[in-house]
């Protein structure tokens, strides 16, 4: 036991084991997930969270230790945010088409996302910092967090929340587009992306992608009208109500 100790610690300090945790356990999770016919209550994103956030709490290892080598993953958000425009593109003829719906349904998203969850926190009595963190919730985290900050808002709640929604997204959009009985067909496949990708940004687009290829599509597109929309319109909307 003493020897294993010795073996853990020393493992735990080395640059790379934030890397290697991160990436052993997300593919025995995505194994899991495959198995089980991808339902969305099995995740691989929210299980990774939920295994490597208990084993730096079992194993007293602090987040700082674990981050110096699982920025790597981090730094590839950027390239894996960039790769969603290869769907777009072999879709450009209908984007022509549907440019000024699709506008308007990101502009409503966007609000609809934004107002309810600052209502809400409002009727609540959250504090003005925590209800400016909550505004850009339905945008991908790096992206909310600079808003947050120029709207007066605290960037790591805001980043917090970001991850959150994005996990409630992709665990009950299915559950609600077929309550709400959104056909399993193309158009409703790019209704039920968009929606996810609106609501839930990059891992209701990972979802989206698992599942259908036009869904996947069209959630990237609608991610990225969030973040371009709630990068120009929240510092103003917020400046106005000043």
């Amino acid at each position: 036991m003493p020897k294993f100790v010795e073996l853990w610690v020393y493992l735990s300090a080395t640059p790379l084991f934030g890397l290697t945790a991160t990436l052993v356990v997300y593919v025995l999770a995505h194994a899991a997930y495959a198995r089980l016919h991808q339902a969305p209550w099995a995740n691989p994103v929210l299980w990774t969270v939920v295994v490597i956030a208990c084993a730096l709490l079992a194993t007293d290892v602090s987040y700082q230790t674990y981050f110096a080598g699982a920025q790597f993953i981090h730094f590839l958000l950027g390239p894996a945010v960039v790769a969603l425009g290869w769907p777009l593109w072999r879709r450009r003829a209908e984007l022509r088409q549907r440019w000024g719906r699709l506008l308007i349904a990101a502009l409503a998203g966007g609000i609809a996302c934004s107002v309810s969850a600052v209502a809400l926190g409002w009727a609540f009595g959250l504090p003005h910092d925590v209800l400016m963190s909550l505004a850009p919730k339905s945008v991908t985290a790096p992206v909310a967090m600079g808003v947050a900050e120029k709207i007066g808002g605290i960037p790591a709640l805001s980043a917090v929340f970001a991850v959150i929604t994005g996990l409630v997204g992709a665990l009950s959009g299915k559950y609600l587009f077929d309550a709400l009985r959104i056909p399993v067909t193309q158009s409703g496949w790019m209704a039920r992306g968009f929606a996810l990708g609106t609501s839930s940004h990059g891992i209701g687009a990972a979802r989206a992608l698992q599942v259908n290829a036009d869904a996947g599509a069209y959630a990237g597109l609608a991610l990225g009208l969030q973040v371009v929309l709630a990068s120009l319109l929240m510092p103003l909307v917020a400046k106005w109500f000043a």
